[in-house]
């Protein structure tokens, strides 16, 4: 991991995630799970958590039901989820430090796009709620022929959309899941929040604390604005 491979350089677009990495939403899916699994009187196995961050809520929903003993509830646990995940984040929308600052100043030099496995009215309501919408060309989640993560797709899509090539494209993710996506697209890969282990950061060119790192700022603010290019 070199820090070089992504902060003397000007990417030609960058991919965020959303969940976790622009929006503080991971504790509303822990919430989600847990009151889920209370709905059917059921508890999640040890260390669920932890293999749930980042899946699309389908295969979530799938592997509450399965780990659960409950392959039956499949489809009604997916449903609760979805509903209480809602819920939660209209009532508390947080936007993760540094967030803001990076995307409004990254929209200068790059074109934007996000790359979500959450249904799209959930990423367009958390963004629209953070006055960050705007700041985006194209949001890009999973349908009939994208897979979710960790799938390449949703960041191949993404990258096409914004007119670059995926090496010569940024993503921005929190989720081993999320970074398995970003590199199977062969995307470089700006990792975000606490230290996740060896196996997610061999797969990134930086891990970073928070989006506010000074560092970040200083390469954002120092990259060439678009208009002054042409």
């Amino acid at each position: 991991m070199t820090s070089e491979r992504v902060l003397s350089w000007t990417p030609s677009a960058i991919v965020f995630d959303c969940d976790g990495t622009l929006m503080d939403t991971e504790k509303h899916w822990q919430d989600a799970r847990e009151h889920a699994l209370g709905e059917y009187g059921l508890t999640a196995a040890p260390g669920f958590a932890d293999r749930a961050k980042g899946l699309h809520y389908t295969e979530c929903g799938r592997l509450m039901a399965e780990e659960s003993g409950r392959p039956d509830l499949v489809a009604d646990m997916t449903g609760s989820l979805l509903r209480i995940f809602r819920d939660l984040v209209a009532e508390n929308p947080v936007t993760m430090p540094g967030a803001r600052e990076l995307v409004m100043s990254a929209a200068t030099f790059a074109p934007l796009a996000v790359a979500s496995n959450c249904p799209l009215e959930v990423v367009e309501s958390c963004l629209d709620t953070a006055d960050l919408r705007g700041y985006f060309d194209h949001i890009v989640v999973p349908d009939a022929g994208i897979r979710p993560k960790p799938q390449p797709d949703v960041y191949l899509t993404a990258a096409r959309h914004c007119g670059a090539a995926p090496a010569d494209t940024l993503a921005v993710e929190d989720s081993l899941c999320g970074v398995e996506a970003a590199s199977r697209a062969g995307m470089r890969v700006l990792g975000v929040g606490p230290w996740p282990g060896e196996r997610t950061t061999a797969m990134v060119d930086l891990w970073v604390s928070s989006l506010a790192e000074p560092d970040l700022s200083r390469w954002a603010d120092a990259r060439i604005p678009r208009q002054a290019t042409r």
